[in-house]
């Protein structure tokens, strides 16, 4: 537009698709699919760009009584983990007139400040990490329509739960290690009383006490790397058997027992075999490269937001878990190898 011209409105774009003004709202609303073809829905996001037509959403809102604005709640982002998840619900909530706002609980996890007077004067609904919980409670998002990410589903605070199938990828570990001959194992488990870490812990246990002759110890251990190599080194110097191989509740974790085993003059995965969960960029920065649980976090925020625009609607969420994919690097190998 030259400068001084007015606005375009919704009638100049219909115009220059040649539809309906109400072919644009729907287009531009989100809703047009099974109303309009493709075709058209592109002829109108092109005509609306070639335009620069911008929705008045504020005068939409009033109408609706809705801002269309998400609360993302996140523990603090140490690792790139939560911004994938965060670019995951962004990428469908554009795609829906939807806006997020990312809030990471200060502390990581617990309670945290409300960022808003009212969050229910200022939001749609909430997507939440059961490991930023008590964040909530301060935002009052329970009060909202709620999807919990990494939940408990039958304790669940949300309208709807969304998990990564995360027993099938302490399984998946389990079944590598046992089958490379592993029988004395250490669990580094993550310092969080949540329900994703309480999960791992059982499956682990679980699918490890089905093969007779087995041990399993574990110590736990904040996430981060320091915390890890003290408690991983505490765990290796004790007394007693010491494990073949240390599985981690997280790859920051991994990171850590790395620098333990070193400093204990054990190589991997000669002497010692160490595993993560998550496939951060960590993960192939260390040497050797972590064998880790790939986590879709992109996909984890869409099936999220999914949910969340499902409850919205009064529609009912997309049922099961996403799956998760071991992948096998140079961090385990046969004991004594």
């Amino acid at each position: 537009m030259a400068p001084g011209s007015t606005r375009p409105t919704s009638r100049d774009v219909a115009r220059a698709a040649g539809v309906s003004q109400a072919a644009v709202s729907l287009v531009l609303g989100g809703k047009w699919r099974g109303r309009v073809s493709e075709t058209t829905a592109e002829r109108v996001r092109e005509a609306a760009r070639d335009l620069g037509y911008r929705p008045n959403l504020a005068a939409r809102n009033l109408r609706l009584g809705r801002t269309r604005t998400i609360l993302l709640v996140v523990p603090a982002l140490t690792t790139e983990f939560f911004a994938g998840v965060y670019t995951g619900a962004a990428r469908i909530a554009a795609e829906h007139g939807f806006g997020v706002v990312l809030y990471p609980s200060p502390e990581g996890v617990g309670p945290a400040r409300d960022p808003f007077h009212s969050a229910q004067a200022a939001l749609d609904g909430v997507i939440a990490s059961s490991m930023a919980a008590g964040a909530l409670t301060a935002i009052r998002g329970d009060q909202l329509p709620l999807v919990m990410l990494d939940s408990d589903p039958e304790g669940s605070l949300g309208a709807a739960t969304v998990n990564l199938d995360i027993a099938d990828g302490a399984r998946q570990v389990a079944e590598h290690l046992l089958a490379l001959g592993h029988r004395h194992f250490l669990h580094l488990a993550a310092a969080i009383p949540s329900w994703t870490f309480e999960i791992r812990a059982r499956s682990l246990a679980a699918h490890l006490a089905q093969v007779p002759g087995t041990s399993l110890n574990s110590t736990h251990a904040p996430i981060s790397i320091e915390d890890a190599l003290t408690a991983a080194e505490a765990a290796l110097a004790a007394p007693g058997a010491r494990p073949t191989a240390i599985v981690c509740d997280d790859d920051l974790l991994a990171a850590g027992a790395y620098k333990a085993a070193r400093r204990l003059g054990l190589r991997i995965p000669d002497d010692l075999s160490i595993t993560g969960i998550d496939d951060l960029a960590l993960a192939t920065a260390i040497d050797p490269e972590l064998t880790t649980v790939r986590l879709d976090a992109e996909l984890f925020g869409e099936r999220g937001m999914q949910a969340l625009l499902a409850v919205l609607e009064g529609r009912t969420p997309a049922e099961g878990d996403i799956p998760v994919e071991l992948v096998v690097r140079g961090s385990t190998a046969p004991p004594g190898a």
